[in-house]
């Protein structure tokens, strides 16, 4: 048993803490696949933030096992002097540092990684990179499997002239080893094929070769244990290959779960919220019973308290955190310090975004895959500094800017309503938020921590309290910050909010109708109105008092331009910063070629 900030050893690894951060691809490499400025400041943010373990995020092998455009490259030498230079960053931060071998196999087209795709079996793959497409692999023979295995000797053993003290070998979600793992997938009818331990032989050959060719290095083997769908991997199979990647010789198991064709959705690989917390932790704890060897959870836990619990009872050694690692960077050094964390909503827009073409992002913090822009500023703007500031609304705008400004200002919120969090106390309610199905104690969990950041950092609230009556009470402010929301039309202000609180919003028939995109689309946008300039108008500023209007209260609409708003007027000075940082990201294609292009 140990405490999850006690220092930690993976093989001959030492880490800091117990907290592993998940691999999580950015697109932050450029189109080749070499360190960008960027990826570099993506990953000091989170090793700063005071995390074990930094997993870099998925590189294949080799070509052939490139599964998106913008992917970090590591089959070339050339790619060396740019993950010396990253790992060496990691280093100067305090964390360890290492990096997942993933191979792409039959989930990757030829569009994205210049040559036919390979897998187990010529089984078809349907493609999501941008666009959807089903392809049909090439059947790996013996020679080439051979080829495969020598390329992942060959990029750890890059890996650890780069001086990462780990590598993590991806049996995960499937791509390529985990294409054996699976029956649907595999139907081979040689050594690699048929059996359990004829379709593990892949992974856990590559597991010796690496132990044996590569000495001096950490491995850590990432596994699905369970893939949620007919003739994929039951857990009974995925516990014994667990089982016998430790007895190969992994420094470490990470256990996660979940696959491309899982049921009912491939998101259960990247668990949302409406999973719950920790979904495959006791997956975790039924194989940490069975070896000998340090096994790392992943999935949902980004509660601090439950994380501590895993590890202080010794049914773990390890947490694993990607999400709640993008909406708080900071997440180690504030749990440690009994600080409150930005909670991570697992709303999946990060990875659905990043799918589509788009950087890794976070819905509640947009720093991510902007850091230098953050870090740097943008002048002329100038984030607020030694103000006093009323802030009005106490939604998720009004209290992100208020936790954000706090530090260096005295920070007054006013709230209308009995409670804070806004719209957020409603989004639990709907039928889904941005594309999942909704649960309502994760709005809960991120309006609570966001207020216990408020008060920590001595923001005053105030709750009940309705400004446009009194507007007196704005006196002696510098600035005032109106963060009002959005209201409807049509009178429907009283009517939706009491049909969600009447859980209509989980009815069968009426959910079914209130998730279509277009009627989701006109109750966000067309439905309502900003409410911010009008109360500005209302409230009319006293002289030498600066006003801004952010979030839903600047212009209706979804939470990512809410909250964009919010953190760009607290941290660079102007709310409509990030509406022109988007022209600077990488230019992807609008669709993928296809063969006949």
């Amino acid at each position: 048993m140990a405490d999850l900030f006690a220092p930690g050893r993976i093989g001959p690894a030492t880490l800091p803490n117990r907290v592993v951060m998940a691999s999580m691809t950015t697109r932050a490499a450029d189109a080749e696949g070499f360190v960008t400025e960027d990826g570099m400041a993506y990953y000091q943010a989170r090793a700063r933030g005071g995390v074990g373990l930094i997993t870099v995020e998925m590189a294949a092998p080799e070509k052939a096992g490139r599964h998106r455009f913008h992917e970090l490259g590591l089959y070339d030498d050339r790619f060396l002097p740019g993950l010396t230079r990253l790992v060496a960053m990691i280093h100067e931060e305090g964390s360890a540092a290492s990096i997942q071998l993933g191979h792409g196999g039959g989930h990757t087209r030829k569009d994205i990684c210049g040559e036919t795709p390979i897998a187990p079996s010529a089984v078809p793959h349907p493609v999501l990179e941008i666009t959807m497409e089903t392809i049909v692999p090439e059947a790996m023979t013996k020679e080439r499997i051979e080829q495969t295995v020598r390329a992942y000797v060959e990029a750890a053993d890059r890996a650890r002239r780069a001086g990462f003290d780990c590598v993590e070998i991806h049996a995960s979600h499937g791509y390529l080893i985990s294409q054996f793992h699976t029956p649907a997938e595999n139907i081979r009818t040689d050594d690699y094929g048929g059996s359990l331990e004829n379709r593990a032989r892949f992974g856990l050959d590559i597991t010796r070769r690496i132990k044996a060719e590569v000495p001096g290095i950490g491995v850590i083997y990432r596994l699905t244990v369970e893939d949620y769908f007919p003739d994929g991997l039951p857990f009974a199979d995925g516990f014994q290959i667990a089982v016998w990647a430790a007895e190969a010789g992994a420094d470490a198991l990470h256990i996660s779960a979940g696959h491309y064709r899982s049921l009912p959705s491939a998101a259960r690989m990247i668990p949302p919220m409406w999973m719950g917390e920790a979904p495959f932790l006791d997956f975790a704890r039924q194989i940490k019973r069975a070896v000998k060897i340090p096994v790392i959870a992943v999935g949902n836990l980004g509660d601090p308290a439950l994380a501590r619990q895993a590890v202080a009872s010794g049914e773990v050694d390890f947490i694993a955190l990607g999400r709640p690692l993008l909406a708080d960077p900071d997440w180690v050094n504030k749990a440690k310090a009994g600080k409150a964390v930005r909670r991570c909503l697992a709303c999946n827009s990060c990875i659905d975004g990043m799918r589509g073409g788009g950087r890794l992002h976070c819905l509640v913090n947009p720093t991510v895959g902007r850091e230098l822009l953050f870090a740097n500023g943008r002048p002329p703007a100038q984030p607020p500094s030694g103000e006093r500031i009323a802030v009005i609304g106490g939604g998720p705008a009004g209290l992100s800017y208020a936790a954000l400004v706090a530090g260096d200002n005295a920070v007054t919120l006013f709230e209308r309503d009995a409670h804070l969090g806004g719209s957020f106390r409603l989004a639990g309610l709907a039928p889904k938020f941005q594309e999942v199905e909704t649960r309502a104690g994760s709005f809960l969990s991120y309006i609570n921590a966001l207020e216990k950041d408020c008060r920590d950092k001595g923001v005053i609230l105030h709750t009940g309290v309705d400004v446009t009556r009194d507007p007196a009470l704005l006196d002696g402010f510098d600035r005032v910050v109106v963060a009002t929301g959005a209201a409807y039309r049509y009178g429907l202000g009283l009517a939706i909010p009491a049909l969600l609180r009447a859980g209509a919003g989980k009815w069968p028939g009426l959910s079914r109708l209130m998730a279509r995109p277009g009627l989701r689309d006109w109750f966000y946008h067309r439905a309502r109105y900003g409410t911010g300039h009008a109360t500005s108008d209302q409230l009319a500023s006293r002289p030498g008092q600066t006003v801004e209007v952010i979030g839903d209260a600047r212009r209706a609409g979804k939470a990512i331009p809410a909250l964009q708003s919010a953190f760009a007027a607290a941290l660079l000075g102007d709310p409509a910063a990030l509406e022109q940082r988007e022209q600077a990201m990488p230019n992807l294609p609008a669709r993928s070629p296809r063969k006949e292009d």
